[in-house]
């Protein structure tokens, strides 16, 4: 009795179906992936056909949208069949993967079941009935293959001379680089409805290294080259040409980021807030702190601080889910990690009940995997308040952009010496040195106004200043 790993059930699913009555064939999965995980990509296996499989043994490894999960093994086993190529992308939740026996089973007569097959290959073009294109957008790329010179299009005259089925080349683009612009195609309309459309100027011809400049050229520098309409893609493996670029392939995380970063600035009305910290008081008991061997950073204790704030402050520990404000339950620091596949934060979970040493600890042991890719999804998903800090890349101050739901999100810069009037024990008025941070708060004003921002942050600013409070 064979059983197929999908993508998509849980474990528990897995051993009930290997327990199932013989002639029904199990199917099940040996991963816990959220069914809200992205774009995935199979990052291949060790195993090879007919080795055995004891359960926890890691199998394969997946890649989310923002990490790179173990699919761990369920059960013991034989590996059968592997479905799934090394680099395989686009996989999704569902999809076959391989195929295990039981111990003693002959592996080798094991097949891929007729109603699954490998998944498709997402850049494979699907199948569809033939479509009858308009005479002018055919002409069009027909005179294209042709070799007559490509015009670039904005798209209000491309859809205007599809309309119209009007051939781009029959006019001049007036826009600017070449661009055929909406004024232009209506002019095409004009000559077609007024029946002047034979009479219209002929296509510009294609620009050449040897045509004779409009304006006399400059007597010094170098010559110039004719511009492109369009410029070329680079061939791989030959130099690059003058005027031509080259893609550059973006990771699964870096398009989630993409995406992610233009929906929040572009829907989220960001609101921002700043204010200097005076870190005095933070530096002498951490120096207190590391006589003992123990080993804290300024940052674990902004997260401390972060949180005690939000627990004295709940009506700014809220999130925006599309039709209104929502309470959450718990205080979940999420911390921004830079990676090589880019910026991931992991969240402390309920830091409000954390120590400094506790809290320095969970840090630590997130960030590294978070670098390693090895952070499980609930490890990054969710979270209440996102704290960012750059101060270790010698930046002053910065605005970060929220993550939704999130409602807010804290940019920390490098502490710097400034020289303050202040007074001493005494009252006297003197000028003393002080490490100042300055820290940038990004909110969602559909839940948090600027005069609730503001008071978060003197808060804020309270308890890190004064450590005492932060117990």
């Amino acid at each position: 009795m064979a059983a197929s790993l999908r993508l998509g059930c849980s474990r528990p699913v897995l051993r009930y179906l290997l327990g199932s009555s013989v002639g029904r064939r199990p199917e099940a999965v040996v991963t816990s992936l959220n069914h809200s995980v992205g774009f995935r990509g199979f990052h291949g296996t060790a195993w090879l056909w007919g080795e055995a499989v004891s359960a926890g043994d890691a199998l394969c490894e997946i890649e989310t949208d923002k990490a790179v999960v173990t699919l761990d093994s369920g059960e013991d086993g034989i590996l059968a069949k592997i479905v799934v190529e090394e680099g395989s992308k686009g996989i999704r939740l569902g999809s076959l993967i391989g195929l295990m026996v039981e111990e003693g089973a002959d592996w080798k007569q094991v097949e891929i079941p007729k109603d699954v097959g490998p998944p498709p290959c997402p850049a494979a073009p699907m199948s569809a009935p033939p479509v009858v294109e308009a005479a002018g957008v055919a002409s069009s790329r027909q005179a294209r293959s042709a070799g007559k010179p490509q015009i670039r299009l904005s798209p209000a005259a491309r859809n205007i001379l599809e309309k119209y089925e009007i051939d781009a080349s029959q006019g001049t683009p007036t826009g600017p680089r070449g661009i055929f612009t909406k004024e232009d195609a209506l002019k095409l309309v004009q000559l077609k409805t007024s029946g002047k459309f034979g009479e219209s100027r002929p296509s510009p011809a294609p620009p050449t290294t040897s045509a004779v400049p409009l304006t006399p050229p400059a007597a010094t520098g170098p010559s110039s080259y004719p511009r492109p309409m369009i410029p070329p893609v680079s061939t791989p493996g030959q130099p690059n040409a003058v005027g031509t670029f080259t893609e550059i392939p973006a990771s699964t995380v870096r398009r989630v980021i993409a995406k992610r970063l233009t929906e929040s600035k572009s829907t989220v009305p960001h609101a921002y807030a700043t204010a200097d910290c005076d870190l005095g008081a933070v530096l002498k008991i951490r120096k207190k702190l590391v006589k003992d061997d123990i080993k804290v950073s300024v940052n674990d204790f902004i997260i401390k601080a972060i949180a005690v704030t939000l627990k004295q402050m709940p009506n700014v520990n809220v999130s925006w889910d599309g039709q209104g404000p929502k309470q959450l339950p718990s205080i979940d620091i999420s911390v921004a990690v830079a990676t090589d596949r880019g910026l991931i934060t992991p969240i402390i979970k309920d830091a409000a009940a954390k120590g400094i040493q506790e809290i320095a600890a969970s840090v630590k042991a997130l960030a590294k995997k978070a670098r390693d890719g090895k952070l499980l999804p609930e490890e990054y998903q969710g979270g209440s308040f996102s704290v960012s800090n750059l101060g270790m890349f010698g930046i002053d101050e910065f605005r970060a952009v929220i993550n939704p739901p999130q409602s807010c999100i804290l940019a920390v810069g490098r502490s710097r010496s400034q020289l303050k009037l202040s007074e001493d024990g005494e009252g006297n008025t003197r000028l003393q040195e002080h490490q100042l941070m300055t820290v940038s708060m990004s909110s969602d004003s559909r839940v948090v106004d600027d005069e609730l921002a503001t008071k978060f942050l003197e808060c804020f600013k309270r308890n890190l200043e004064n450590p005492a409070l932060l117990y």
